[in-house]
């Protein structure tokens, strides 16, 4: 009887910690921006570190993008995207391909970003890449983008972004979003028009000519 009791105890403990958790998740959300119905001129960096979703981040960008008057915007399919999030046309006339990344201020990018919206350049006739994110990029995504040409926009740059488009200054903004990527050279054996060294796998090669041999 007296174990019976013990868990009636713990169930209800915990059916009010999870009430207590249900509140607050309530409450947090309806801080949060709606999708829908918020003035985008209000919205902040700190509003968008509060969305639930990569989702929402890249609704926001779609309607940023139609804001500063871009032509040709519209948001891919969640499920079937091949790598972009939502496309554009810039003032030159280009398509762009974006990859929209709402990640935590520590959690930096990887290169799987990049490898994504360059791949899907092909899928939308796209003649340029970027990537928008919430956060900084790893070394080793900085490094494949350069040599890819695909444009990196970190914390700072979409910061700089919000904050002309809210002071209305969208000639700003589009320069920011339209300035060329930083681009590196693979090695120096490029510039000299040399292949690059290709590190061989030793053991496959002398397995092949083994069973060549035979």
């Amino acid at each position: 009887m007296f174990g019976v009791s013990i868990v009636v105890f713990i169930v209800i403990i915990l059916g009010l910690l999870g009430l207590v958790f249900y509140k607050s998740r309530l409450r947090y959300q309806s801080s949060m921006p709606s999708t829908d119905d918020y003035d985008l001129s209000k919205i902040d960096i700190n509003d968008i570190d509060k969305m639930s979703d990569g989702s929402e981040f890249e609704m926001y960008l779609y309607r940023l993008l139609l804001e500063l008057g871009y032509s040709g915007v519209y948001k891919t399919v969640g499920s079937r995207d091949y790598g972009a999030d939502v496309i554009f046309t810039d003032s030159e006339g280009v398509r762009n391909v974006v990859q929209a990344k709402r990640y935590g201020i520590d959690n930096p990018v990887g290169i799987s970003a990049v490898q994504e919206v360059f791949t899907s350049m092909r899928y939308y006739k796209a003649k340029k890449a970027i990537v928008v994110a919430t956060t900084k990029y790893t070394d080793s995504c900085e490094t494949l983008a350069g040599i890819n040409r695909v444009k990196l926009l970190d914390r700072n740059d979409l910061v700089k972004i919000i904050d002309a488009f809210k002071q209305g200054d969208n000639y700003q903004a589009m320069e920011i979003i339209e300035s060329e990527p930083r681009v590196i050279l693979e090695s120096w054996s490029e510039i000299n028009n040399v292949l690059p060294v290709i590190k061989k796998d030793y053991k496959a090669e002398k397995y092949v000519k083994s069973v060549q041999s035979k």
